[in-house]
């Protein structure tokens, strides 16, 4: 009886709001609030051709797809991009609704390759989206791990909190961009030009 009265439930239609179903406290909703993502948009204004066609992927969700990786420690992109299938406050937060497609795996990793190869944008993006959310005390800077080493950072060190997000920014770029060279190299593209990082420092 129990079953029946679930399945039910799972094909019952109902109207509801993205915005409803994501509470107040979330963290993905406070962190929307509290950073203005318009700079991205200021930061790649070259790096997008208006007229070539071709729609491509929001910039800012560009963005924060890795960032929704690096916030929950979901092990890959694919993974996440999974997960944001599934996912009501992803989906709020990256500004789907739960009918919209969510960009796939090699969608996502040409959009990147096009944008941020051979520059540091990326870098500077992520490592600002990090200090401010650091400045909120949205992400815990109690411990964290830079160079291999134990570090306490002061939260309110502003000078710590920008060495912490540039090393974990810096981290993060190299491990998503390993995920995306295997990609390419297994459609026979040349990889990403390697920036040459040293010692990446141990995500937190």
């Amino acid at each position: 009886m129990m079953t029946k009265n679930a399945d039910k439930k799972r094909e019952q239609m109902m109207m509801f709001s993205m915005d409803s179903m994501v509470p107040q406290d979330h963290m993905l909703r406070l962190i929307d609030k509290a950073i203005n993502w318009n700079f991205i948009y200021d930061l790649v204004e070259d790096k997008y051709c208006q007229n070539n066609g071709r729609p491509s992927m929001d910039p800012v969700m560009l963005v924060k797809i890795p960032f929704i990786q690096y916030l929950y420690g979901i092990k890959s992109m694919r993974q996440t991009i999974r997960e944001i299938e599934v996912n009501v406050a992803y989906r709020w937060f990256l500004g789907l609704d739960m009918l919209d497609p969510v960009p796939h795996f090699s969608t996502f990793g040409k959009n990147y390759s096009r944008r941020f190869k051979d520059t540091d944008l990326f870098e500077q993006i992520f490592s600002k989206i990090l200090e401010e959310c650091m400045n909120y005390k949205l992400i815990n800077t109690d411990e964290i791990f830079v160079d291999a080493t134990h570090v306490k950072a002061c939260a309110n060190s502003k000078k710590m909190r920008k060495r912490v997000a540039h090393e974990q920014a810096l981290w993060y770029e190299d491990e998503l961009q390993k995920e995306i060279n295997e990609d390419r190299q297994a459609h026979g593209k040349k990889p990403l030009k390697d920036k040459n990082k040293k010692n990446p420092p141990t995500p937190p």
